[in-house]
């Protein structure tokens, strides 16, 4: 039987916020360019594919905290040059979870105010280098000490590399925290395939990291964590090509 869910767990986040209650509905669109190659004596017109593209949308309430609600941070991306790392995570902050990312640029910020409802707000995003669809290798706790995740299972091996996101929107812990992605081709021998930039003490931050060639089967996160006291909650996701 499938397996459906409901889209009141799906969680957002962006670089190193989590907006998931500022919006209420997500959308992503994957899409792949094809060029006709039809030729005299064919029957049906033929193609090959080329580029791969897509978008992501947001829609929800307007929020005008400085620095932490949709207004301010839209307001100072649109436009830039640095690109957003975008996660949808559409099961929610579950491990295993299925989530689409990206790299993108933010190409539209609206806020509307009707006379009888609440001030609302959506954005848009452009992927650049294309919509990455993976999982979540994090399960949503708050971390306090060192330790391995439990692995996901990808069933099969890859060979064409990936993304390694992370996004760290709570930090409160007065030590550094290192986050790794390890592989595993048995579920037993585990080796660092991502290594993050140090997470360091009480800065929220995000990052994407690209890796090329193969990816084992299992994937798991690690964290080194020091310090005594305060925890943090990391976003950590894989997206295989």
């Amino acid at each position: 039987m499938p397996t459906f869910r409901h889209g009141k767990n799906t969680r957002v986040f962006i670089d190193a916020y989590d907006f998931s209650t500022y919006f209420n509905d997500a959308s992503n669109s994957t899409s792949i360019d094809t060029a006709e190659t039809s030729a005299f004596g064919t029957e049906a017109k033929t193609y090959i594919t080329g580029h791969t593209d897509g978008t992501i949308s947001l829609a929800g309430m307007f929020e005008g905290t400085a620095s932490t609600g949709t207004d301010q941070y839209f307001a100072s991306v649109l436009g830039t040059a640095t690109k957003q790392k975008v996660i949808v995570a559409n099961e929610g902050h579950i491990l295993g979870g299925r989530m689409v990312a990206m790299q993108a640029d933010t190409t539209s910020y609206e806020v509307s105010s009707p006379i009888g409802d609440v001030v609302q707000a959506s954005a848009e995003f452009q992927a650049d280098e294309g919509v990455g669809h993976g999982v979540l290798v994090s399960n949503g706790s708050a971390i306090t000490a060192t330790g391995n995740g439990t692995s996901v299972d990808n069933a099969v091996a890859t060979t064409n590399g990936g993304f390694g996101y992370l996004s760290v929107p709570t930090n409160s812990r007065n030590g550094n925290i290192t986050v790794k992605i390890q592989a595993s081709a048995d579920n037993s021998t585990f080796t660092d395939l991502v290594t993050f930039t140090v997470v360091t003490s009480t800065t929220t931050t995000s990052e994407r990291i690209e890796v090329t060639g193969t990816v084992a089967r299992y994937l798991r996160v690690n964290y080194t964590v020091a310090g005594s006291t305060g925890n943090a909650t990391p976003v950590v996701a894989f997206t295989r090509r």
